[in-house]
């Protein structure tokens, strides 16, 4: 906290603020601004009723309607600040509403009589309510905790063997020599420049053959080896000294050992930065489980989310929460492996 102070208080012109600072500082908040806007925007309107998320303009903070419950009735009912003839106000609950006026009673009488008053003269009575039932409700009218383990499996296993798949293959191409080395990395690289709707076709064709459609190893196994990956590793292999490799083939350490032991520890920081880039790329991905999966059982969690729209109308309030649920492990898992990028740069010897 100390060193975030000392960041946010520093300036270039020592005591007094120098132009430089003043552009930066502002700088500094309309980045903070873009970059977590949007995010905030979400996860305020994730609290909001389907109502409140209809209203023009739309509001910052989740406002709606005060409800009450009054005596000798079943469920809550709305509150209008209703205007009187001779110009006072008072606060009422909404028993029945009929064309142009509506029937309004005092909750706080224990036998009230009905008053009535046109709507125009009524202005609903707002507060600040955070429905919490968009998070609560869909736990038990959709299968979630089932699609959530679904998109929590896929991307745990599929991220780890993207790491050890293009690990190998970095190892491989940064550490051996042989004939057509650099002509294999210029091919893979070169699939970079290949569109994944190309491949999509042939792809669901080898898997259905293999008979993992419907499958959650359809989903994994076709995008496990990635060139951007190899690509990522290879580079960050070749800082690594060959010296120590020799040491270690001279001490009789197999070539397993040597990958396993010496050059995965070595390479943690670049690991880390294609978990990150894995586990992004399959949570959120959403065309290729739509093509591999048909059957509810097996959806991934961004198919599940679909659920949530019907053909005539689309419960927002449910997609917005549940869109903020999916977005949580997403985040731990960067920010737990930002600090281990940091600590892994900051400890690692040899660059």
């Amino acid at each position: 906290m100390r060193g975030v102070l000392g960041f946010l208080g520093a300036r270039r012109g020592g005591r007094r603020f120098d132009a430089v600072d003043v552009f930066t500082y502002l700088y500094l908040v309309l980045g903070t601004a873009l970059m977590f806007g949007p995010v905030l925007w979400l996860v305020g309107s994730s609290f909001k009723t389907q109502a409140a998320l209809l209203e023009f303009p739309p509001s910052v903070l989740p406002y709606g309607q005060k409800s009450v419950k009054a005596a000798g009735q079943e469920r809550e009912l709305p509150v209008f600040r209703v205007r009187n003839a001779d110009g006072t106000t008072r606060e009422l609950a909404m028993v029945r509403r009929i064309g142009l006026e509506g029937q309004f009673i005092d909750p706080a009488v224990a036998d009230p009589p009905i008053q009535r008053s046109r709507m125009e003269s009524a202005t609903p009575v707002r507060e600040l309510r955070f429905a919490l039932e968009n998070y609560a409700e869909p736990l038990h009218r959709f299968n979630f905790l089932r699609f959530l383990g679904n998109s929590v499996f896929v991307t745990a296993v599929a991220t780890a063997m993207t790491l050890l798949i293009n690990s190998m293959c970095a190892f491989a191409l940064s550490k051996y020599r042989f004939r057509g080395r650099d002509g294999v990395f210029v091919f893979i690289l070169s699939t970079l420049m290949i569109p994944i709707t190309v491949v999509m076709v042939p792809a669901f064709v080898v898997v259905a053959s293999l008979g993992l459609t419907n499958s959650l190893w359809g989903v994994i196994l076709p995008a496990v080896a990635t060139p951007t990956g190899v690509f990522l590793l290879r580079q960050y292999m070749l800082t690594i000294p060959d010296e120590l490799l020799e040491a270690a083939r001279m001490d009789a350490a197999s070539e397993w050992r040597i990958y396993w032991r010496i050059v995965l520890p070595l390479t943690a920081p670049a690991l880390a930065v294609l978990a990150i880039f894995s586990v992004m790329w399959r949570w959120n991905d959403f065309l290729w489980p739509l093509i591999v999966l048909n059957r509810e059982e097996v959806f991934t969690l961004q198919l599940g989310l679909q659920a949530f729209q019907g053909d005539l109308q689309t419960q927002w309030h449910y997609l917005l929460a549940m869109t903020v649920v999916a977005l949580v492990p997403v985040t731990l898992v960067f920010a737990f492996l930002q600090k281990f990028i940091t600590t892994g740069i900051a400890s690692t010897g040899i660059k």
